[in-house]
C-alpha cells in the first residue's frame, strides 16, 4: 500500500474499539491507538478506503487535515480562515459542517459547526471569488470540527454517513441493533473463526434479522460498504477514482468467488418480525445463506451441526415484552441453550443484565458493550461444558443451610425484631434494615411497602482483600437467606452493587425495565424504582429532612434544587406552600417529579418543573433577587454531566452554591443544605453572612443510625 501516510481517526460504538483496531490493523493501519470510542492509526490513503469499505464495526472514518489553537472563538474563525481550502474543494463543490466537544470558549456544536462553515465560506470567496454552497445532506466534501481542550480538530468526514447504514434495511423492526454493533458483536463471539471451520449460527429471537446477515456478510466476504452509493470522499479533491474503483473490483470479485452455504439459521415467535427479517436478508443479497422461518423459542429443535455459535439480542423490558415475563423468558432460553446446543458457543446481548442470572450458565466472558443509550453486557457462553442446574428451591435451601448464611440471617432477625415495631408505630413503610452490621456482608438492605414488600439490596464494592469468588459466595448467602427471613419471594429481592461513582455516572440509568411501584412515607405516595437506577428514587436517609421541609413550607415559596424525583417538593406542596419551583437537569427526573405531584393530587399552576443546569440557572436567578422562603439544596457529591456548562464539586463549590442560593432567600427565610459526601466540611468562614445550625444529627433518622455521616444537613438563614 504505497503512498504517504496521513493520520486518521475512526469511530465506534462503546465497547466496540478493540474489535475495530484489530480491523484496521488487518486493512494495513499502522500507529494503532485504541480509546474509549474511537481508534487513532496511521496509513496512506488506500488504507482510509479500506476502512470504509470493509470496517464492519466503524461508525465513521476521519481523516484530520488541521489542528488549530481554540482559546476563543474568534482566534479559531482566523486560524481557520487561513487554511487555503482549494486543497480540499473543487470548484462548485458543496459543503457541510458538523461538530463536536467543547471548550469554556466554543460551548455549543451547533455554534462550532457554524464557525467552520463561515471560516470555510470566507476562505474560498476570497480565493476564487465565489462561495461554496451548502448543502446540510450528502454534500461533496462533509467537514467535521472537534474541539477539545484548547484545541480544535479539522477533518473530512471520509465515511460521509454513518457506516452501519449498509444500505439493505427494509424494516428495522421495534427495537433493531445497529448494523455494527452487530458485526462488532459477531466479531468479539468469534463468528468468523467458527464460520472458517464450517460452524453454523443460530438466532433464536432474530426480530429483523440485523445480526442473521451481519453473520452472513462475514461468511459471504461481503465488503459491509460495497453497496453504498455515497462517501464522503467521493467529491474530495484528494480523491483518487482509480484507486477506490480498484478496491471496489476487489471487493465484488471476493464476495463471488465465495460459494453461498445456508449455515446461518434465525426464528423468532413474532411473525412481523420474521417477515420484516425474510425482506431484509433478500433485500441484503444473502437469501442462500440464510433461512428464517416462525417459531417459538421453546420450540427450538436440535443444534444444526455439532459445533457452531447460539447468538441473540434478547428483549430488555424496554418497549418489547413486558417486564414481569422476561425471567421466565431467560430460564426458557438457557433451558434451549443446555439441552439442544451443547458444545457450541454461545453469545447473548444482555441489556438488563440482571435477567442473565436466569439463564442458570455461568458465562466465560463478560465485555460492557453500549446499544445507543443502554449499557448492556456481551455474555460468551462454552456450552461444552454447560449442565443443568439444581433447581432453584435446592440451591437456595444449600446456601441458606450454610454457617455463614445463618449467621447473617440472624442479624436480619436481630433488626427486623427492634426495628419492625418502630416503623410500625411510626407509620413507617420504607426503612433501612442493615447497613454493614457485619463487614464481612457489605450490604444495605431496604425495605420498601408492607402488603406487597420489596428489598433493595444493595452490595458495596469489594476491597481488594476480598476474592471475586469469596465475594460471589457470601452474595449467594444473603440472596438465600433474605427470602426465608423476610418472607419474600426471590423476585421481589432486587440486587444492585454500589461503588464509586464519577461525574454524571451516579445518575445513570443501569437498565430499562420502566418498572415502578407506589410506597407511602409521611401520608403521602412515591413512585420508586428498583431496577432501572442506582436508587430508588426516594432517598430514606432524607425522611426526616423531608418532615421538616413540610413543616416549614405553610404558605412558602419554595425552590428545589437538583431537585431529583421531587420527593421534597411534594412535602412542601402538601405542608401548604404557596409556590413550588423544581429545577434539574434530566427531563427523566423531571418527568418523575410530576408524576408523584400527581399522584398525591398536587401537580397545578403553582408547581413550576424547570429543566436547567442547576449552577446556571442559580447563577442568573441570584441576579434577580430574593424569591424563595424555603430553598432545598441537595446537590450532587461531584458531576461532570455533558449538557452541564462546568464540572460540580460539592466541597469546592459548595460556598458559591450557598452564597448564589441565599441571594434568592427572603429576609427571615430558610435554606437548608444538604450532602452525602462523607469527608464533607462546611467552610464556615466563607458564609459569614449567614448563621449556621448544623441539623445533621438531628436529621438522621433511627434506621440510619449506625452511619453517623449518611448525609451532613444544615440549616442557613441570614445573619
Amino acid at each position: 500500500m504505497s503512498g504517504p501516510l496521513h493520520g486518521w481517526i475512526a469511530t465506534a460504538p462503546l465497547g466496540a474499539a478493540s474489535v475495530l483496531a484489530e480491523e484496521l490493523a488487518i486493512f494495513g493501519a499502522s500507529a494503532v491507538r485504541e480509546r474509549s470510542h474511537d481508534v487513532r492509526f496511521e496509513g496512506t490513503l488506500e488504507v482510509g478506503y479500506r476502512a470504509c469499505l470493509w470496517s464492519r464495526a466503524a461508525t465513521r472514518v476521519y481523516r484530520p487535515i488541521g489542528v488549530f489553537p481554540a482559546q476563543s472563538a474568534a482566534g479559531l474563525l482566523e486560524a481557520l480562515r487561513r487554511v487555503d481550502w482549494r486543497e480540499h474543494f473543487a470548484p462548485g463543490a458543496t459543503l457541510a459542517c458538523s461538530a463536536s466537544g467543547g471548550n469554556a470558549a466554543i460551548r455549543h456544536t451547533v455554534y462550532a459547526s457554524q464557525l467552520l462553515k463561515d471560516a470555510v465560506c470566507d476562505g474560498l470567496r476570497a480565493a476564487t471569488g465565489v462561495r461554496p454552497d451548502v448543502r446540510p445532506q450528502r454534500p461533496d466534501v462533509p467537514l467535521h470540527l472537534h474541539v477539545e481542550g484548547t484545541e480544535a480538530q479539522v477533518s473530512i468526514d471520509f465515511a460521509g454517513e454513518s457506516l452501519h447504514r449498509r444500505g439493505y434495511r427494509l424494516d428495522g423492526g421495534r427495537a433493531p441493533l445497529k448494523e455494527n454493533l452487530a458485526a462488532a458483536i459477531l466479531l468479539r463471539a468469534l463468528w468468523p473463526a467458527i464460520c472458517a471451520e464450517g460452524g453454523a449460527l443460530v438466532d433464536p429471537m432474530c426480530g429483523s434479522g440485523t445480526l442473521l446477515i451481519e453473520a452472513a456478510a462475514i461468511a459471504a466476504d461481503a465488503a459491509p460498504g460495497l453497496e453504498r452509493d455515497y462517501y464522503g470522499f467521493l467529491g474530495w479533491r484528494g480523491h483518487e477514482p482509480e484507486l477506490w474503483r480498484r478496491l471496489l473490483a476487489e471487493a465484488r470479485a471476493r464476495r463471488e468467488a465465495r460459494a453461498p452455504r445456508r449455515c446461518i439459521h434465525g426464528f423468532d415467535a413474532d411473525g412481523d418480525a420474521v417477515r420484516a427479517a425474510i425482506g431484509n436478508v433478500a433485500a441484503a443479497g444473502f437469501a442462500d445463506w440464510v433461512h428464517v422461518e416462525r417459531r417459538a423459542l421453546s420450540a427450538q429443535g436440535a443444534a444444526p451441526s455439532d459445533h457452531g455459535l447460539l447468538i441473540c439480542n434478547p428483549p430488555y423490558g424496554e418497549r418489547i415484552g413486558a417486564a414481569a415475563e422476561l425471567p421466565a423468558l431467560y430460564a426458557e432460553l438457557g433451558r434451549v441453550m443446555r439441552e439442544n446446543f451443547a458444545g457450541w458457543q454461545a453469545a447473548i446481548l444482555a441489556g438488563n443484565p440482571p435477567l442473565a442470572r436466569h439463564l442458570g450458565i455461568h458465562a466465560k466472558r463478560s465485555h460492557p458493550v453500549t446499544n445507543g443509550a443502554i449499557e448492556c453486557r456481551l455474555l460468551r457462553f462454552d456450552l461444552g461444558a454447560a449442565r443443568l442446574p439444581e433447581p432453584r428451591e435446592t440451591l437456595q435451601e444449600r446456601w441458606a443451610a450454610r454457617s455463614g448464611a445463618q449467621m447473617f440471617a440472624n442479624r436480619l432477625r436481630k433488626n427486623l425484631r427492634r426495628l419492625e415495631p418502630w416503623a410500625v408505630a411510626e407509620g413507617i413503610e420504607c426503612y433501612r434494615l442493615y447497613d454493614a452490621d457485619m463487614p464481612e456482608y457489605a450490604f444495605a438492605i431496604d425495605l420498601y411497602g408492607r402488603t406487597e414488600r420489596h428489598v433493595y439490596l444493595q452490595e458495596y464494592a469489594a476491597p481488594r482483600t476480598v476474592g471475586i469468588e469469596q465475594a460471589r459466595e457470601r452474595r449467594r448467602e444473603v440472596l438465600a437467606a433474605l427470602p426465608q427471613v423476610l418472607e419474600v419471594p426471590i423476585e421481589r429481592v432486587h440486587a444492585r452493587t454500589r461503588r464509586p461513582q464519577k461525574g454524571a455516572a451516579q445518575y445513570d440509568k443501569r437498565a430499562s425495565s420502566e418498572q415502578r411501584h407506589e410506597v407511602h412515607e409521611g401520608g403521602l405516595k412515591f413512585w420508586v424504582n428498583f431496577r432501572d437506577y442506582l436508587d430508588t428514587g426516594l432517598f430514606l436517609d432524607h425522611r426526616t429532612t423531608r418532615a421538616l421541609l413540610r413543616d416549614w413550607a405553610a404558605d412558602a415559596d419554595f425552590l428545589n434544587l437538583f431537585c431529583y424525583t421531587g420527593s421534597a417538593t411534594v412535602y412542601a406542596a402538601a405542608g401548604g406552600a404557596r409556590s413550588t419551583t423544581s429545577v434539574d437537569l434530566s427531563n427523566t427526573y423531571l418527568a418523575w417529579t410530576r408524576d408523584n405531584l400527581e399522584l398525591n393530587a398536587l401537580m397545578g399552576p403553582r408547581q413550576r418543573l424547570v429543566r436547567a443546569d442547576c449552577l446556571e440557572w442559580l447563577r442568573l436567578a441570584a441576579a434577580a433577587g430574593p424569591a424563595y422562603d424555603l430553598i432545598f439544596l441537595d446537590p450532587p457529591t461531584f458531576s461532570n454531566s455533558k449538557r452541564m456548562e462546568g464540572v460540580l464539586d460539592v466541597q469546592r463549590d459548595h460556598p458559591r452554591l450557598i452564597r448564589d442560593a441565599m441571594a434568592m432567600l427572603r429576609r427571615g427565610g430558610r435554606l437548608v443544605f444538604s450532602t452525602n459526601y462523607t469527608r464533607f466540611r462546611l467552610d464556615e468562614a466563607s458564609l459569614a453572612a449567614c448563621t449556621v445550625e448544623d441539623l445533621s444529627a438531628r436529621t438522621i433518622p433511627r434506621d440510619f443510625e449506625r452511619n453517623s455521616k449518611i448525609h451532613h444537613c444544615y440549616l442557613l438563614r441570614h445573619a
